[in-house]
């Protein structure tokens, strides 16, 4: 495991930065979340918040003093990685040409027929690294690499929420209705995010998702009649 340990950078005088340089993997990822239970357990009362990326921890500190007491030591720091969550959160997705208003285009643009596309990216297990950009909103790995696809070079002023794209070598899910640039292939009657549920999110990072095929009529049903996720 000598290859996952951190690189450590002061940014400000109580901001600070866990870093690897290694690409997104399962590995980093319970790496990364075996530090975050370290630094919850080891520094109670030293710390005003962390944030997750892909291969970065952000730790904002309440004292200069408790940052530089961390920096001296990490070099004597040996954390355990955290074992992975294997709940597979099963998300309905309807693919139809109304909810999906890019698939379309992004097939055409791969020369596949829609129905391959549909079946390649909903047959695939995505890994839940972490939350951002919106509330709610899944940081996944796992798209296969031919729906890689750039994001549009002028985005959407408004994309529906529940609307599923894909970006980059990313899919993802829109908690919320919102700009983007995502290419849009399909929409869940799911919801996932609840400001006054505790906690709001379902889901945590180190789960998986599956997207699940659903025809419109029970996508419409669904949208009536609102479900929670289930998984298995």
């Amino acid at each position: 495991m000598k290859h996952f340990v951190p690189r450590y950078i002061q940014i400000t005088p109580t901001l600070g930065e866990l870093s690897w340089s290694l690409e997104p993997s399962d590995e980093l990822l319970a790496v990364q979340l075996g530090w975050m239970e370290w630094l919850r357990k080891e520094t109670t009362g030293e710390i005003l918040d962390l944030r997750q990326g892909f291969t970065a921890l952000g730790i904002q500190w309440k004292t200069a003093q408790s940052q530089e007491r961390f920096a001296g030591n990490i070099s004597s720091i040996s954390v355990a990685p955290s074992s992975l969550s294997k709940k597979i959160w099963e998300i309905p997705v309807c693919y139809e040409h109304e909810f999906g208003t890019d698939l379309g285009g992004v097939a055409l643009g791969k020369r596949m027929r829609v129905n391959d596309l549909i079946d390649l990216h909903s047959e695939g297990i995505y890994r839940i690294h972490f939350f951002g950009f919106l509330p709610g909103f899944m940081y996944l790995s796992g798209l296969p690499e031919v729906l890689h696809t750039p994001r549009k070079a002028v985005p959407d002023r408004s994309v529906a929420r529940g609307s599923v794209g894909i970006g980059g070598s990313q899919t993802g899910i829109y908690p919320m209705e919102s700009p983007g640039g995502w290419h849009i292939l399909g929409r869940t009657p799911v919801r996932l995010f609840e400001s006054n549920q505790n906690p709001p999110v379902w889901a945590s990072p180190g789960d998986q998702i599956q997207f699940i095929k659903i025809g419109t009529e029970e996508m419409k049903r669904m949208m009536e009649n609102p479900v929670s996720p289930t998984f298995r």
